[in-house]
């Protein structure tokens, strides 16, 4: 093998200010050790402490009604979020958590990340067209990225789940970022969630069949070995597995 291997280029990048809400897309994005810079920074919580999201966990507690509402950075590290009818609120206002309590039935209240992390399983979270692809083929009908909420999207030749071999190797993109690529990234019901914020039905056939084919994962893992900017139209280069 070569001592590198252009594996493709990006062309999409997101973050998602307010954990499970919707989020931006981002012609640049600043990539630092904890992720793309301003992503799930805030959450909205419940009562007994819990971090808003589709799915009850330990740490997580389902509210239904989050991806009706979406979020944005404006020149600052405090999100605003949108509510359906097109209203902002500030994420620190007082008044957003009280918004957000009578829209969605429950006591809650918005704040940002301390000890407690908001991101799932890692700090940034990558797919690749190919992967898309094969879904597709699989399902028979397109695949709206959208439903993956993925920091970075790579274009990438083919239509398999070939990203499962980059596992445990060195991915650069662009002249400055570095990561790590861990393993797959498990899937929830999040994928199925109807998602009015990005024009997307209720659709539970993507779980069943991510289980039957490929162990419930889509997408990578990934850790920042070194940060920095990435832009939409940077060439990934895979590196060889370092020297143990």
């Amino acid at each position: 093998m070569s001592s590198r291997e252009d594996v493709g280029q990006v062309v999409e990048l997101a973050r998602y200010p307010v954990k499970s809400l919707g989020g931006e897309r981002l012609t640049s994005a600043r990539i630092t050790a904890a992720g793309v810079a301003g992503d799930r920074s805030w959450a909205v919580y419940t009562e007994d402490g819990g971090i808003g999201s589709g799915k009850t966990t330990r740490r997580f507690r389902r509210i239904d009604g989050l991806l009706a509402l979406r979020a944005h950075l404006d020149d600052g590290e405090v999100p605003l979020v949108v509510l359906p009818d097109g209203r902002e609120h500030r994420a620190d206002d007082p008044a957003a958590g009280q918004t957000l309590s009578t829209l969605l039935g429950r006591p809650l209240r918005l704040r940002r990340q301390t000890s407690i992390p908001h991101h799932d399983e890692s700090p940034i979270h990558l797919i690749t067209t190919a992967a898309v692809r094969k879904l597709e083929g699989l399902l028979g009908e397109p695949v709206d990225i959208a439903r993956f909420r993925a920091n970075i999207v790579l274009e990438v030749e083919g239509d398999d789940f070939i990203e499962d071999a980059w596992q445990g190797r060195h991915l650069t993109i662009g002249d400055q970022v570095e990561l790590c690529i861990g393993p797959g990234m498990p899937r929830c019901v999040m994928v199925g969630l109807p998602q009015p914020c990005a024009g997307l039905g209720s659709d539970t056939r993507l779980l069943k069949l991510l289980g039957r084919v490929h162990q419930v994962r889509f997408g990578l893992q990934a850790s920042v070995v070194r940060g920095g900017t990435v832009q939409r139209g940077d060439l990934a280069v895979l590196r060889p597995r370092p020297a143990r």
